[in-house]
């Protein structure tokens, strides 16, 4: 019998590695030896393609260099501020629009329309309306984090089950409580998403905005390597902001899971 048993728990438990994971190792191993293999042909002009090493380099020194944190702790910020005046207004009218059918038929198709715009071509009215510093960064990040939260928010709503509506009605909750007692518990994967992808675009408004016009942030440093034709600095730093941005998506995503545990 316990033969028997540790055969079956063998057979039942999962090899360390799966196919899954063993076919994305393969593919970011070839996509690191074509860099390299283009890094050392020849066929580019000196330094488009830097090496593997002078890229890590360039990371070590990027990594132990105090200037650089600073600059980090700017774009952050801005990031941060965007993010959360964005989203609070997206919010706001999603759960307008999804609460009202004649609001919704009225403004939600030029969501739908001014979504997709590149943000970018509003950064001169920005500048004309907050100026040079910080707050038209934050200005531009804000509007395009507003959008997908927004629209998600709005769809959420309308994916609401009607029963948890009646029996909000039923109690004679007041709108405040339906807000915080039925919309947003029922929204929550909706409103997820929707600061996911917030973060996402509010991210690259940011960035943009802050390599047109800028003495400060991530966004200046990278248009400053790529100035002075510094590319393993440049590609380092777009590593670290690529794994800090994956970090960030992750842990929004996992805000959302550690609720539905906490539901179980």
């Amino acid at each position: 019998m316990a033969e028997t048993g540790r055969l079956t728990q063998s057979r039942v438990a999962a090899p360390l590695v799966g196919p899954v994971t063993l076919l994305r190792i393969a593919i970011i191993l070839a996509l690191l030896a074509v860099w390299e293999f283009l890094a050392h042909s020849g066929w580019l002009y000196r330094d488009v393609v830097p090496s593997l090493l002078s890229i890590g380099r360039a990371l070590a020194d990027l990594l132990m260099s105090a200037e650089y944190y600073f600059h980090l702790t700017v774009t952050a910020a801005e990031i941060g501020a965007a993010l959360a005046i964005g989203g609070a207004l997206g919010l706001f009218v999603g759960i307008l629009l999804g609460a009202n059918r004649f609001l919704s038929k009225a403004f939600e198709s030029y969501l739908y329309y001014l979504g997709p715009t590149p943000k970018i071509i509003f950064f001169p009215i920005m500048i004309m309306w907050f100026g040079v510093g910080p707050e038209s960064k934050i200005a531009l990040g804000t509007l395009s984090c507003f959008f997908p939260v927004a629209l998600n928010v709005a769809a959420g709503m309308r994916g609401i089950d009607k029963v948890l509506i009646r029996v909000g009605n039923s109690f004679r909750a007041n709108s405040w409580q339906m807000v915080s007692k039925i919309y947003l518990p029922a929204m929550r994967h909706p409103i997820i998403n929707g600061i996911r992808l917030g973060l996402g675009v509010a991210l690259i408004g940011t960035l943009l905005a802050e390599t047109k016009l800028s003495n400060k942030g991530i966004g200046f440093l990278i248009i400053q390597a790529y100035s002075i034709f510094d590319m393993p600095r440049m590609y380092a730093m777009l590593i670290v902001l690529f794994v800090l941005s994956i970090g960030a998506n992750a842990l929004v995503g996992r805000f959302g899971g550690l609720h539905d545990i906490k539901r179980l």
